[in-house]
């Protein structure tokens, strides 16, 4: 998966419509293997992040889960510490 899309399921507060437009966008790009389409491909590039963010809107509204919600900041903070890790010489 595309290091920038990121998990939108049991946070809060949701996933903004925002968010789900980002990932939509990083998804599109990744599979056609282009950030920026040519004039040619933009409507069906547009159509394509259009329905993929649909789609994850969709699915996000679907899902259940008996997990309490995340808070964003602390796995934000999980996140940088992940990444000081990694990358530490």
């Amino acid at each position: 998966m595309c290091r920038s899309i990121h998990q939108l399921h049991n946070f809060e507060p949701p996933a903004t419509p925002d968010e789900i437009h980002a990932a939509a966008l990083q998804y599109v790009r990744k599979i056609a293997g282009s950030t920026r389409p040519s004039q040619a491909n933009q409507a069906a590039f547009d159509q394509a992040v259009a329905a993929v963010q649909a789609a994850t809107a969709e699915l996000l509204a679907a899902l259940v889960t008996t997990a309490p919600p995340r808070d964003r900041e602390v796995e934000a903070a999980k996140a940088r510490a992940r990444a000081e890790r990694r990358y530490a010489s």
